[in-house]
Formats: C-alpha cells, sequence, structure tokens
C-alpha cells in the first residue's frame, strides 16, 4: 500500500460510525472466543479421548477374542482407544495389567477375572473405582460386586441345566464325569445347574457323578488328564465339560485312548469347533450357546453409558440355547452366534 492510500485507510478509521463499528465486532468476536474457552472448561470430556482397557482370563479361548472384537470396533467408530491385555490365567499379571490401566487413565475397565475371589483384583478394582473409573465384569463374576458397576453373564445356571434335561431325555442312567474350573464362577454356576437338574430328576438315583477334573476349561489341559482316567480304568459314559475348549479336550482323549464304548459329551458355549464336531463325531451331544458377539456389544454399550453419568442395570443376564448333534443343521457351524 502506497502513502497516499495509507493515509485515505487513516482518514476512514477517524470516521465515529467506523469505529462504533470496529468496537462492535472486537466485542463480539471477543465474547465468541471467551464461550469457546468456557464450554471447553466446563466440558472437558467433549474434548477428551474415551479410553477403556479390556482383560479376560485367557485369550487361548475364540469366545474372548471374538467378544473383545465387538468392544474394539465400537470404541474404534467412537474415536476412542482400547487397550486389551492377557494375563494368561495368572492372577498376578491381572492385577498388573489393572494397575497399568488406572495409570493409562482410563474411564472404564472390561474385566473377566482370573479368579472371582482374588483379594488381589477386588483391591485393584477398589483401587480403580476411587480414580472414578468404571468397571464392568463379563463373562464370570467378582465374589463380592461391592467395586463393580455391572456384571453381564449369560446365563450360566441355565446352560447347564439344559446339558441335564437333554442327558434326562437320552438315557435312563449315567456314570458322570465333570470338567470344572474351580475358580472361575461362571463355570461353577453351569455345573451347579447341571447337578441341580439331575438331583430334582425322579430319575435322580440312576444319574452319579463319579469323577471331577480340575481343567481351568483349556484343551490342552484336559487332554492328558482325561486320557489318564481312561487309562487308569475310571469308568464313566458322560461327560459333562464347563466349555467347549474342555469338551474338546475331552473328546481328543477318548479318540486317543481308543474308548469304543459310547461316551456323551456335553458343554457349554456354542463355539466353531464344538458345533463342526456335532454330527461328525459320535461321542460329541450338545453345547449350551452363548453368543459373545451380543456379550461383547452390551459391554461397551454399559461403559459408554457409565462414562456418561447414565445409570445402568447391576446385572444383565443373557439368554442361552442348546445345540445337539441333532438340530446342528439350523446352525452356522462358522465361528459364533
Amino acid at each position: 500500500m502506497n502513502l497516499p492510500e495509507l493515509k485515505k485507510q487513516h482518514r476512514k478509521t477517524q470516521n465515529p460510525y467506523t469505529r462504533l463499528l470496529l468496537s462492535i465486532e472486537l466485542f463480539f468476536a471477543a465474547f465468541f472466543i471467551l464461550l469457546v474457552y468456557l464450554v471447553f472448561i466446563v466440558n472437558p470430556s467433549q474434548n477428551k479421548q474415551t479410553k477403556i482397557g479390556s482383560t479376560y482370563m485367557t485369550m487361548n479361548n475364540s469366545f474372548y477374542p471374538v467378544l473383545n472384537e465387538q468392544i474394539a470396533n465400537y470404541i474404534d467408530n467412537h474415536h476412542g482407544r482400547l487397550y486389551n491385555r492377557d494375563p494368561a490365567l495368572i492372577v498376578d499379571k491381572q492385577v498388573q495389567e489393572l494397575n497399568s490401566f488406572i495409570n493409562q487413565g482410563v474411564n472404564a475397565i472390561i474385566i473377566n477375572p482370573v479368579d472371582g475371589n482374588s483379594i488381589k483384583i477386588q483391591e485393584a478394582l477398589h483401587k480403580a473405582k476411587t480414580k472414578g473409573i468404571k468397571v464392568i465384569v463379563v463373562d464370570s463374576q467378582m465374589k463380592s460386586d461391592r467395586y463393580v458397576d455391572c456384571t453381564i453373564l449369560s446365563d450360566n445356571y441355565r446352560a447347564g441345566q439344559l446339558c441335564a434335561e437333554h442327558l434326562l431325555r437320552s438315557r435312563k442312567s449315567a456314570t458322570i464325569l465333570l470338567l470344572e474350573h474351580y475358580s472361575a464362577y461362571s463355570a461353577n454356576n453351569r455345573i451347579q445347574g447341571f447337578t441341580d437338574t439331575l438331583k430334582k430328576s425322579p430319575n435322580h438315583r440312576n444319574f452319579h457323578v463319579v469323577g471331577k477334573i480340575n481343567t481351568y476349561g483349556q484343551s490342552e489341559i484336559t487332554l492328558p488328564l482325561v486320557e489318564k482316567a481312561l487309562k487308569n480304568g475310571a469308568k464313566f459314559n458322560t461327560i459333562m465339560a464347563l466349555n467347549d475348549q474342555a469338551a474338546v479336550g475331552a473328546l481328543a482323549a477318548i479318540d486317543e485312548v481308543g474308548v469304543k464304548r459310547q461316551i456323551d459329551v456335553y458343554s457349554v458355549d456354542g463355539s466353531e469347533n464344538m458345533k463342526k464336531l456335532l454330527g461328525v463325531n459320535h461321542n460329541a451331544i450338545a453345547s449350551s450357546a452363548q453368543t459373545p458377539i451380543n456379550m461383547g456389544k452390551t459391554a461397551v454399550r454399559v461403559a459408554y453409558k457409565l462414562i456418561a453419568g447414565k445409570r445402568v442395570p447391576p446385572k444383565i443376564i443373557l439368554p442361552v440355547y442348546l445345540i445337539t448333534n441333532k438340530n446342528i443343521n439350523h446352525y452356522n457351524v462358522l465361528g459364533w452366534q
């Protein structure tokens, strides 16, 4: 701009009307900046990324990767961040993971506890609650829900009932081996539903539990233990497994030993591995199916509601249903429900 133009511009700004307009514009600009600043101060969460930590007793079970995938997809779609860890069935490792989540400043923790009785896990969840972190337990329970905002479960007791009801319809008598996971509440509820249903049957005297094995719900642990029991001459014609992982290990053991007699194997999950065996392996009878897809979607939506300050039920029970070697053709054997 040359000197004459500069002088002309200066004269314009000396006009009282022009000065008033400039003052008004400056006032509204300052007011808008102040308003935006106050909004971010009063509502910092609008400019803060939602962070969630997830830890399951083991990722060596396809149920949990599928469950976690639903959580990851939802968080990604909402531009949040997910920290996922695998304690590999070790309590102390899961406690370390919980403390790591707390240090990361997560808004919520989704946990499937390695041991629902663990005082160490309970103390870590207490620490999380003192930091204002929301806690959602999935697919199992803590002994005390004092530091838990919501527990999301399949109807585990009903899952055991469904297997027992099918057994009672199929056999007039049975000698039964139970494959358990003593520290998992969900597993205990399944077995309890199974044994309670047998005890309440008019023919309960014909159905006997002859053995119990703690398998931790893992195929590689179950196989040698069931194989050993068979080689040692254990007499049973029915197996009730806490989950499909244990059932698959048991079926492999039966084949490995070359047992000729029929051994009916029941379990809980409705996993791809078990569904592929139903109708193919004559010993695979039925699995009470749950759905990690629905559980994952439910868990992450609950987490976001809690973070937003909304109320949710303290416990959510998801339905189960029985897939058998007779109705397997009605279901997709690939993947989970």
